[in-house]
């Protein structure tokens, strides 16, 4: 199972190191009042980043809500 898990990751990463290399043409991208021309590479890779912390932080959060208190005494 765990050598399962490991083919997975890393054909999803490869993936995804695949898409970001092939997509290098220049993006006009606004946020909010700014308007930013990047590689489209660079806003592939900062909304998977923004995308995987975001799930880190959830995942700790409800890690945490799900764990029992102690006891202040």
């Amino acid at each position: 199972m765990q050598h399962l898990k490991l083919i997975t990751i890393t054909l999803l990463a490869l993936l995804g190191v695949i898409i970001i290399l092939q997509n290098t043409e220049p993006v006009e991208t606004k946020l909010l009042f700014l308007s930013i021309t990047m590689p489209r590479a660079f806003l592939l890779m900062g909304t998977t980043l923004i995308g995987f912390v975001l799930g880190l932080l959830v995942s700790f959060f409800f890690k945490r809500k799900g764990q029992p208190q102690k006891s202040p005494l």
